[in-house]
């Protein structure tokens, strides 16, 4: 039995909005959709299982930077556990090797490069004390 409500009738911080979207109807929406989402979790429970929580932190920070590098470690994983070859969970130094085997594959090299600021007083490159000046 469906009930219509009225807007004055919503608390505060609530909305009208059906919460299984089916918007009404009685029949479950779009079938492809329903398929991709549950293959969207299988996935995500694979991945949860296969992983320590360390690296699955670093996966997720990873798919923000570089999501095609975190999509093809997550499709590798994903059939390492469906084959069974993997023994144990995939520790964040695992992943990494994964990620530098993957980046190793790929056509284009690419490294993340660190520059550190330099100050003046950091570098013995610039000293301006020429002691053969004192001569």
């Amino acid at each position: 039995m469906e009930r219509n409500v009225r807007p004055d009738e919503i608390p505060d911080g609530f909305s009208a909005a059906d919460p299984t979207n089916n918007g009404g109807a009685g029949g479950g929406g779009d079938p492809q959709e329903a398929k991709n989402q549950e293959k969207e979790g299988q996935r995500k429970a694979i991945l949860d299982q296969a992983l320590t929580p360390e690296a699955f932190a670093r996966l997720g920070t990873i798919k923000l930077v570089k999501p095609a590098k975190a999509s093809a470690v997550e499709a590798l994983i994903t059939n390492m556990a469906i084959g069974g070859k993997l023994q144990a969970r995939i520790t964040e130094g695992k992943l990494i090797e994964m990620l530098e085997g993957i980046g190793a594959q790929q056509s284009k090299p690419s490294s993340i490069n660190i520059q550190r600021k330099k100050y003046a007083f950091d570098s013995d490159d610039s000293d301006d004390d020429n002691d053969d000046d004192l001569l």
